[in-house]
């Protein structure tokens, strides 16, 4: 399981990334509010959903997620 956390600011394209621990591109603590501990993206995405209706999976970290 993994450490997944959602970047508060949205991208230049509106949306908000999901992020895992250790994530080169995981906003900082500031930017960044705590989703938890899941065994894929797509529970931590779900889950980040609860609070932001656009949400997409990193690229780098999550890209069974991304969608953009």
């Amino acid at each position: 399981m993994n450490h997944y956390y959602i970047n508060d600011e949205p991208q230049t394209t509106g949306e908000r990334e999901v992020h895992k621990e250790g994530c080169t591109y995981l906003p900082s603590v500031l930017n960044r509010t705590y989703l938890g501990m899941f065994d894929t993206c797509h529970g931590a995405v779900q889950k980040a959903k609860e609070k932001y209706s656009n949400v997409d999976g990193c690229y780098f970290c999550s890209y069974a997620c991304h969608t953009r």
